[in-house]
């Protein structure tokens, strides 16, 4: 079950929350992955050190260590990279905010989004602290929805998973919304031997779709399953 909290003023929140925190540590780490930068300096305080401590147990950076300056702490962050033939290989890490400080979600532990079928993590805030999806299910427990994080690390292979939906509308230039069946909206195309075929594709049908691990909110339309197919 998922719950979504408006909240008016600015003295519903705590006060971990002032100038969200968790929004500055995923704009620093994001541009710095962006700009192929090896380290980044964020702000140290319980909530930042709770993330970053499963960042590097997950393996989504290389290290951290606690620096002090002017009486002020900050976590410096390695950000993971490798050495190949064509020079230096950097993870694209994707990190993307849920919960607000004017609009929070919240979700028990029976309805916590999987990323890229568990491939990335959700981040959640419990009553028994700061922890990843798959220890909530663990633990039975549900909270609110912090951030989604998923990204190539160091030495795996590009990997796509194929699901079944329902194309929910047409849209222009060959896409269109479909609906997995994991209730997950996202948005499909056609391309390669669809495309060439001129294989009509129509709101109602259901449909194979290819999802790229270093994006899943769109996918490559594969197959048009026909009624047949889906009655077997």
């Amino acid at each position: 079950m998922l719950i979504i909290s408006k909240l008016g003023g600015t003295n519903n929140f705590s006060s971990s929350w002032a100038g969200d925190t968790i929004a500055d540590i995923i704009t620093s780490i994001r541009n710095a992955d962006m700009d192929r930068k090896v380290t980044v300096r964020i702000a140290s305080t319980n909530i930042t050190e709770n993330i970053v401590k499963i960042l590097l147990r997950e393996g989504f950076i290389e290290n951290v260590r606690k620096h002090q300056e002017s009486n002020k702490y900050f976590l410096v962050l390695t950000l993971r990279h490798r050495r190949n033939r064509k020079g230096t290989y950097r993870t694209i890490l994707n990190l993307k905010r849920i919960s607000r400080p004017g609009l929070r979600i919240y979700s028990n532990y029976q309805r916590i989004p999987r990323i890229l079928g568990g491939m990335g993590i959700v981040i959640l805030s419990t009553s028994r602290g700061i922890m990843t999806d798959r220890e909530a299910r663990l633990e039975r427990i549900g909270g609110e929805i912090l951030c989604y994080i998923w990204g190539v690390l160091p030495g795996m292979k590009e990997q796509k998973w194929i699901h079944e939906g329902l194309i929910t509308e047409s849209l222009p230039n060959g896409m269109f919304r479909v609906r997995l069946d994991n209730e997950n909206m996202i948005l499909g195309y056609v391309s390669g031997k669809i495309r060439r075929s001129f294989i009509r594709i129509l709101p109602g049908d259901r449909v194979k779709i290819e999802v790229s691990r270093y994006d899943s909110t769109k996918g490559r339309i594969i197959y048009r399953i026909r009624n047949k197919d889906s009655n077997n």
